[in-house]
């Protein structure tokens, strides 16, 4: 399997992990949750991806990026839900 398809793979597994944490089976925590109460989460996440790159280490950065993009697979995954009237706005 060449790096491209790897990448994919982990990525599609995320994707697979969020729906599977948010199914009728997953988790209570992750199941209850909407975008306004994962906002404080998004937000930390963001600065502690900033603080990792002022602090210039790699390691750090990779794993900040990480745990931002989780942050935005899980807002991504609400929105494609049947009902997110969680994301509407009216």
């Amino acid at each position: 399997m060449n790096e491209k398809n790897s990448q994919d793979n982990t990525f599609r597994q995320l994707v697979e992990l969020m729906a599977a944490l948010r199914g009728p089976e997953g988790c209570p925590w992750d199941r209850k949750q909407t975008p306004e109460s994962l906002k404080p989460f998004l937000v930390e996440e963001c600065y502690e991806v900033i603080d990792a790159l002022d602090e210039g280490q790699p390691d750090k950065i990779k794993e900040e990026l990480g745990d931002l993009l989780f942050q935005i697979i899980f807002h991504a995954r609400i929105a494609e839900e049947p009902d997110n009237s969680q994301c509407k706005t009216s």
